[in-house]
């Protein structure tokens, strides 16, 4: 079972939802990045997401993009991202996710990619703009390597199409929120609710969501209909821009979820 699997049975065993908590990796730099993934692990989260700065996201919105200009501002490249879940997972078993975009990847080269990063410590890898249709070069080196494979599911996606997004996933199915970029404003009604319904009778791996979750009400609301909660700009800016408070925000979501 993999690190992300375990995470998800001890939470229902403990009758909660997961947290899912992402930091742009290299903002401000790798050590202070290393620190607060560590303050994470310790305040909460269940899972941790970290992101590769890359200078044309598709999905990251003001926030979580200008985080990545900052990141390589310093210099940060996929490889050092790399060397730091090797050096985070020497202190902490919490699963570790990388999201990147197909272009890193492609130049690092795929099989090299997946097989660095197992190595090194990583438990899973979202890659937004690569569909499974694309995935050739990753899916079964990934499989190999007992990496797992999170796809992103649209409220757009028909329902075929999520059913194949699903069954391509592994240790959790990412379901976008909105129709936006992360750190859009996020409002739950039924079609949201129906959708995730939905997408969980596809499938038996976890549903978790993401986009839009910026307080602990709204994380609060998300876990009453997804297995996982996932927060990444909220973060991202409070860890900026106020990080004193930075930590009790981070309980108040745990606290919440």
């Amino acid at each position: 079972m993999s690190r992300i699997a375990a995470a998800f049975r001890k939470c229902r065993e403990k009758n909660r939802k997961a947290f899912i908590a992402y930091l742009m990796a290299g903002d401000p730099n790798l050590q202070e990045t290393k620190r607060r993934v560590l303050l994470l692990a310790n305040a909460g989260a269940d899972i941790i997401e970290l992101g590769v700065p890359f200078s044309d996201p598709l999905a990251d919105g003001p926030t979580i993009q200008r985080a990545a200009e900052r990141a390589l501002s310093a210099g940060v490249a996929l490889k050092d991202v790399i060397n730091l879940v090797k050096e985070i997972r020497a202190e902490t078993s919490i699963p570790l996710v990388l999201m990147t975009y197909e272009n890193p990847v492609y130049k690092y080269g795929e099989e090299k990619f997946v097989k660095d990063a197992s190595a090194a410590g990583a438990d899973g890898v979202i890659i937004p703009d690569l569909p499974p249709e694309e995935t050739a070069g990753i899916i079964k080196p990934a499989r190999a390597a007992k990496l797992d494979t999170i796809f992103l599911v649209a409220p757009t996606s028909t329902s075929n199409r999520a059913a194949k997004i699903a069954a391509a996933s592994r240790g959790f199915v990412y379901y976008v929120s909105l129709v936006g970029i992360t750190g859009s404003k996020l409002e739950i009604g039924e079609e949201l609710r129906d959708h995730i319904s939905y997408l969980k009778t596809c499938t038996a791996t976890p549903v978790a969501a993401g986009f839009g979750v910026s307080s602990p009400q709204d994380a609060k609301q998300m876990a009453q209909i997804a297995d996982g909660v996932i927060v990444g700009s909220a973060i991202v800016k409070i860890f900026n821009e106020q990080p004193d408070k930075a930590e009790d925000f981070i309980k108040q979501l745990r606290e919440a979820i």
